[in-house]
């Protein structure tokens, strides 16, 4: 089992920055990709950044030269949020994916006001 948990979500103005944080517990070991997905209100969960156990970042197009995906050990993940839009809006949730499951956090809110 892997348990993960966000923070770092908050309210902030259009332009603004914020950084996610995704801390990782339990059989981290067997992890071979996190990635960070968001869900806007009404909308369905959307992908939004990859990486992998070997550092490999990858991101939704929508994203690409403002957010950026990171980490410091094989328990923290981090999202870098920069020149954030009103459509950055939603909640945004950790995943772990392991060779057999996949496995989520609870989600943290991002609110960008315009």
């Amino acid at each position: 089992q892997v348990q993960l948990v966000e923070s770092g979500g908050g309210l902030v103005q259009a332009g603004g920055s914020l950084r996610l944080s995704c801390a990782a517990s339990g059989r981290i070991f067997s992890i071979n990709a996190m990635r960070w997905y968001r869900q806007a209100p009404g909308q369905q969960r959307e992908w939004v950044a990859t990486i992998t156990s070997g550092g490999i970042a990858n991101y939704v197009d929508s994203v690409k030269g403002r957010f950026t995906v990171s980490r410091d050990n094989a328990k923290t993940v981090y999202l870098q949020m920069n020149s954030l839009k009103p459509e950055d809006t939603g909640v945004y949730y950790c995943n772990a994916l392991t060779k057999d499951n996949n496995y989520w956090g609870q989600g943290t809110q991002v609110t960008v006001s315009s």
